[in-house]
């Protein structure tokens, strides 16, 4: 039995809020059950030096958890003086999610920076994360086509992400913190709306998992994915 009680291939409560956000030119409230995440979207008429006149954009992240997003308080890091490396990490892993679907040609000469900061953590900030960057990144890009600064289409697909492991034994969707603590195998998935896999981490943390029990893993995800693609698209139809 999980924690939570939910079955093995069950999602948390998942809800995906827009326009929470007065200025930004996407957001969105995102909450995979006590995990909330809050993401923001900013067009930028700029570029890092390195991209500048190859015509082509560029979608970045960065991520963040507030102090009391835990149940200690967590220094910020802006007081260390520089992020730590799961900080790094996971903001990095966002840029490569949301630009495996985008076309940055058609994008332009222009930087969307995707800002993500956990509100509450209680497993899966990452995957939450990437799942409502997509939603603010494609209000961004619906708020450019209504001023008429896209000739084409820019977004390919959706993107979605969404844990699992093996838990007691048992392999199971979307780990909240009891589970992913005492998990025996951690991982995560990126996907496309599409089923194609944009990223897969995973971890056994106390026994090694075999090749039965990571096809498990990975088709709980595909049907993670799947779900949390539809409530994409009726939050942002």
């Amino acid at each position: 039995m999980r924690p939570s009680r939910r079955a093995p291939d069950e999602l948390r409560a998942v809800s995906l809020e827009r326009g929470v956000v007065k200025y930004a030119e996407g957001s969105c409230l995102v909450k995979f059950g006590d995990t909330h995440v809050l993401v923001t979207a900013t067009l930028e008429e700029r570029l890092p030096p390195w991209l500048k006149g190859q015509g082509r954009g560029w979608v970045t992240a960065e991520y963040g958890m507030l102090p009391r997003a835990t149940l200690e308080r967590t220094r910020r890091e802006a007081s260390a003086g520089k992020q730590g490396g799961r900080t790094v990490e996971i903001q990095r892993l966002i840029g490569r999610s949301l630009r495996a679907a985008v076309d940055l040609e058609a994008l332009g000469e222009r930087q969307i920076t995707i800002d993500c900061d956990v509100i509450q953590a209680d497993g899966g900030t990452r995957t939450a994360s990437i799942t409502g960057a997509w939603v603010a990144l494609a209000d961004c890009v619906g708020w450019m086509k209504a001023r008429n600064m896209l000739k084409t289409g820019v977004l390919r697909d959706n993107v979605a992400a969404v844990s699992c492991g093996i838990y007691n034994g048992t392999p199971v969707l979307d780990l909240d913190y009891a589970e992913d603590s005492e998990a025996d195998t951690d991982a995560n998935f990126v996907m496309t709306g599409d089923g194609r896999i944009i990223e897969v981490q995973g971890t056994a943390e106390k026994t090694p998992f075999s090749e039965d029990e990571f096809r498990a893993l990975i088709t709980l995800a595909k049907k993670g994915v799947a779900r949390l693609v539809d409530l994409q698209k009726m939050a942002v139809a």
